[in-house]
């Protein structure tokens, strides 16, 4: 009871943090606005600026939503990789679903001279990154799905899922080789990673995906809760192995594949959260971990891109460099400090 209760704290001390730290991400940027302009055009009061609510509401906040969703996506994503593969190491693109995503974009931009008309004949517009990457996430996670089915040892699906990441990094490479400086120039541009891209429509389309990811994995909660005792273990408690094991997948392409979509291969978050999310919640209760992942990842997130957007400056540093430069040392540290990894 006296755990619950601190857990029940915890969360609701995260849930502020989370609401004050995305309110200063929202208020801090390229233009300086009043931090009363900026409450004003959140709640539909006047703006002394047109333009500061056209900022406010049609670029901060879909950036901010962004963040909360790539944060929480792929914290959770990261989650379900260590716990399905009962490996500390294991990240949200272990399967090779970031590299499926990265081989459609380079396709699309390195390989346009073949591939460029189909594409834009199926979607024009900003939707073409969205749709390359999604496909090429959509394929590697077919092949998963396939191995998942074909191999009875978890392990083997882990080491696949890194060989179809290695097959895919060498496609692109190849396509990089011969790709001129212009295009090569494109792709590493989207390969940095960027929130601030999405309008409220592809925001709409990424929201609903994460929410379907987010949903499958609350239906696995039990499963997690099982296969951290062993597969064996799980058999004999009437855990169909299989099935849980395709909803797991399903629930961490869908989150992760949306994000690597939408906005780029983002490091370090997916990796990193569940462990920073343990030295706070020591349990290993997936229905506390879940809740508690999404929270820290979101918050993390918006702080990484409040860092990255260099307040009152027109620069904006990538957001894949400033996730790991922040949050790698802080891992460190806290591994240093508790001299062991909790799992």
């Amino acid at each position: 009871m006296r755990s619950t209760l601190t857990y029940r704290y915890w969360f609701l001390f995260l849930t502020i943090i989370l609401v004050v730290v995305a309110f200063i991400n929202i208020s801090l940027g390229s233009v300086s606005i009043p931090v009363k302009a900026v409450f004003n055009a959140l709640t539909g009061g006047e703006v002394e600026k047109e333009t500061w609510r056209y900022i406010i509401t049609d670029y901060r906040v879909p950036k901010a939503i962004t963040a909360i969703l790539v944060g929480g996506g792929l914290s959770l994503s990261g989650l379900l990789m260590q716990t399905l593969f009962r490996n500390p190491l294991a990240g949200p693109f272990v399967l090779g679903i970031s590299s499926g995503a990265g081989l459609g974009v380079a396709l699309l931009i390195l390989g346009s001279s073949l591939f460029g008309t189909w594409f834009s004949f199926t979607l024009t517009g900003s939707f073409s990154l969205a749709a390359a990457a999604s496909i090429g996430s959509f394929v590697v996670l077919m092949a998963a799905m396939l191995v998942a089915g074909r191999v009875r040892d978890t392990m083997a699906i882990l080491i696949i899922g890194l060989m179809f990441g290695s097959i895919t990094t060498a496609v692109v490479n190849v396509l990089s080789h011969f790709s001129d400086s212009e295009r090569l120039q494109q792709y590493i541009f989207w390969s940095l990673g960027s929130l601030g891209n999405l309008s409220w429509v592809q925001l709409g389309v990424f929201s609903i995906i994460i929410i379907a990811g987010l949903l499958l994995s609350i239906f696995s909660l039990k499963a997690l809760n099982t296969l951290l005792l062993g597969e064996n273990y799980a058999k004999s408690l009437g855990l169909n192995i299989r099935r849980s094991r395709y909803m797991i997948i399903i629930a961490t392409s869908l989150l992760a594949g949306s994000v690597t979509a939408f906005a780029g291969p983002i490091a370090f978050i997916g990796l990193a959260v569940p462990h920073l999310t343990r030295q706070i919640f020591n349990t290993p209760n997936h229905k506390v971990l879940v809740p508690a992942v999404l929270l820290y990842g979101a918050i993390l997130m918006l702080v990484c891109d409040t860092i990255a957007q260099l307040p009152n400056s027109q620069f904006t540093l990538p957001i894949n460099a400033i996730t790991s430069l922040v949050g790698a040392p802080v891992v460190i540290w806290l591994l240093i400090r508790k001299r062991k990894m909790i799992f």
